[in-house]
């Protein structure tokens, strides 16, 4: 073959991948043309749906996304009344103070301890009264105890704390009966080794029911079919709902667990009623890290140290739901990403 015969393949080689080239942008611009006309004319036909997000996304942008902005002065010295991003660079120092601090750590292992405890029982519990729900017939019955349980989710936390602390007061009905059998009466409220008892117990009150709701809407939308065949099998009720319900609802039972996991080092939930219930006899097991933050930031307007730390929890949460999250996918091949 020639020279010449070689740089004519060569030019029509490359003049053809030339052209597809072309051809393919041309398809690329044509395919996003399209799906913008389409996606125009869904707007113009729902629109009026799409408005109901204006409020949710604002929301959002204004009180999420923009603060974010505001975590520079964790790294900065930032005093009232000055530079709103601070006035001078401090590096990891307060980092630094704050993992040194005894009553950081204090507030951090309190955070873990009442987090893990509360996730240990409530979890398994919300799943139990989802399928016991799930298990009654008789529709007025199965209202009446849907109602209740939903009831104390939307009771005030400032109610709640009232009502825990009139419980366990010291001439509360509680401690009343105590002193009719003849035992001594307890200060629960002061004492810290009942503050974890007193948190996980008003949790599961006050959240029982209105935990179950993603459940039973997952159990909702299996096929009855699937049970049908189980019984032709000979299945008995118990295996049914071992065998069909919990692994039709496992992609929820999953998800479920990867944000509970992923918020166990977090205390923003949690920060209403423990403020609301603890005292400083009951720091030892009560304060966590957003009460620290809050006494830290307000009481004491250390804002740059106070904001350092709530960086180091959102960060060790985004670490732990991504672990959660690559865990459960390599294990149970179910995950949120």
């Amino acid at each position: 073959m020639s020279s010449e015969e070689a740089s004519v393949k060569t030019t029509n080689s490359l003049e053809n991948e030339s052209q597809n080239e072309n051809e393919n942008e041309k398809k690329k611009n044509g395919s996003f043309s399209s799906w913008m006309k389409g996606m125009g004319k869904h707007l113009a036909k729902n629109w009026i749906i799409y408005t109901f997000f204006i409020i949710p996304i604002a929301y959002y942008i204004v009180f999420r996304y923009v603060p974010m902005f505001g975590n520079i002065i964790a790294f900065r010295k930032y005093s009232a009344g000055g530079n709103i991003f601070g006035s001078q660079w401090s590096g990891f120092k307060y980092f630094k103070q704050f993992l040194g601090d005894p009553a950081f750590r204090r507030a951090f292992g309190n955070t873990l301890i009442l987090n893990f405890a509360y996730l240990v029982v409530r979890f398994p519990l919300t799943l139990i009264f989802a399928l016991l729900l799930n298990e009654i017939k008789w529709l007025p019955w199965k209202k009446f105890v849907q109602t209740v349980s939903y009831l104390p989710h939307f009771i005030s936390m400032v109610i709640v704390a009232g009502m825990i602390k009139e419980l366990l007061s010291t001439s509360g009905p509680i401690n009343t009966f105590l002193t009719s059998i003849g035992q001594q009466a307890i200060e629960f409220i002061a004492l810290p080794e009942w503050f974890p008892t007193i948190f996980v117990a008003s949790g599961i009150w006050q959240g029982l029911g209105w935990g179950s709701i993603l459940y039973l809407a997952a159990i909702a939308g299996i096929n009855p079919e699937l049970y049908e065949a189980a019984k032709v099998d000979g299945a008995t009720h118990f295996q049914q709902v071992l065998h069909v319900t919990i692994p039709c609802i496992l992609p929820t039972i999953t998800t479920l667990l990867i944000l509970d996991i992923g918020g166990m080092v977090g205390s923003g939930a949690a920060f209403e009623k423990v403020f609301l219930l603890y005292n400083p006899m009951t720091y030892e097991t009560s304060d966590i890290v957003s009460t620290y933050v809050y006494r830290m930031g307000v009481y004491s307007g250390n804002y740059s140290y106070a904001t350092a730390v709530g960086l180091f929890e959102g960060l060790l949460n985004l670490i732990l739901l991504t672990v959660a999250n690559f865990a459960s996918k390599k294990v149970a091949g179910e995950s949120l990403w």
